[in-house]
């Protein structure tokens, strides 16, 4: 079960409910977030919901079935919205670009990714500081000093930054230079992290692992969520499957089956999805028609100059014609619906 409870509840109301679900044979455990005041109850006995629901204190009460309860549609019908400020929401119903580097090379870099974007507005760049490299010896990020620097630059033009972080001791430092965490495909079952951004009142895109399956993604969505953080955003990256004529297998099957088991928005990386650049367009497209709430690519003023994932990364002449082709798909997404 999930119980929403009114914001102001009193302690002897809580240890009621509390008390009553024991009595059920349900264990609860108290959730507290930006939006919400919670106790998830786990336990198998069936009950009448009006032996519960009638407690002073309840705001709503919810059967829910599945393991994943507060990410799960079931109790929450109408979507999240995360709320940017600045006239900026992501939310169902309207179309989110994000696009940037993968890696943050320098100064120049990012002024002339910000002058692509701002041309074309697209309010959130992406671009990494602290990069996860299959080899030791490849460019790892500009580290601390060089968010600071894209934050900056990014905040003096409007723009939201999506960055990495790895492990638990960057969250602190890099929280006043964030405006939104993504959790990578190598980190995504990483519970210790999850639970610390959990602790914070920053959105978090969280990717789905290499291999990792949808509801292993939900799973990993409710340890953020049952930390407190209710601003979540999960993105389909691709898995990794016997097809070796990609880099990756962009799951589309996973967007409209996200969108019916999550309130939660989802965002489609299609840079990571398929790994080639002339391949990357197309995938966006569809990826748009199949439900997405966004798309998050790589852009690069020259992609083959690129410290980092150059082989998957759109030129700006590219970027930008994949964006006017996004909001007329989009456009007859919506026309269609």
């Amino acid at each position: 079960m999930l119980i929403q409870l009114h914001p102001d509840i009193r302690p002897e109301d809580k240890a009621a409910i509390v008390d009553k679900a024991r009595e059920l044979k349900y264990k609860t455990t108290e959730v507290v977030t930006q939006a919400g005041h919670y106790l998830v109850g786990t336990g198998k006995a069936e009950f009448d919901v009006r032996a519960i629901g009638n407690l002073p204190g309840i705001k709503d009460i919810h059967i829910v079935s599945d393991e994943y309860r507060l990410v799960s549609r079931k109790w929450k019908v109408n979507p999240t919205v995360i709320d940017f400020g600045d006239g900026l929401q992501v939310k169902e119903g309207e179309f989110t670009i994000m696009a940037g580097p993968c890696s943050i090379e320098n100064e120049a870099q990012i002024e002339k990714t910000i002058q692509h974007l701002v041309a074309n507005n697209v309010r959130f760049m992406r671009g990494g500081v602290f990069k996860p490299r299959s080899s030791p010896y490849s460019f790892r990020g500009l580290g601390l000093e060089g968010l600071k620097l894209f934050y900056d630059m990014c905040r003096a033009h409007g723009i939201k930054i999506v960055t990495e972080v790895m492990q638990v001791s960057q969250i602190a430092p890099m929280e006043p230079y964030t405006d939104v965490f993504q959790v990578g495909a190598r980190n995504t079952q990483n519970f210790n992290l999850l639970d610390e951004l959990g602790k914070v009142d920053k959105p978090v895109l969280l990717k789905r692992g290499i291999s990792g399956t949808i509801d292993e993604l939900l799973y990993s969505a409710e340890y953020i969520f049952s930390g407190g953080n209710e601003k979540l955003m999960l993105c389909e990256r691709g898995i990794r499957t016997y097809e070796t004529a990609s880099r990756n297998t962009l799951d589309l099957n996973a967007i409209p089956i996200l969108k019916e088991k999550t309130h939660l928005p989802v965002i489609v990386d299609p840079s990571h999805g398929i790994g080639i650049r002339e391949y990357v367009e197309p995938m966006a497209l569809a990826a748009i028609m199949a439900g997405a709430d966004g798309i998050i690519y790589e852009t690069h003023e020259k992609p083959e100059e690129a410290a980092s994932d150059g082989a998957q990364t759109l030129s700006f002449t590219e970027s930008e014609r994949m964006i006017r082709k996004m909001r007329r798909v989009f456009a007859l997404r919506q026309e269609l619906a």
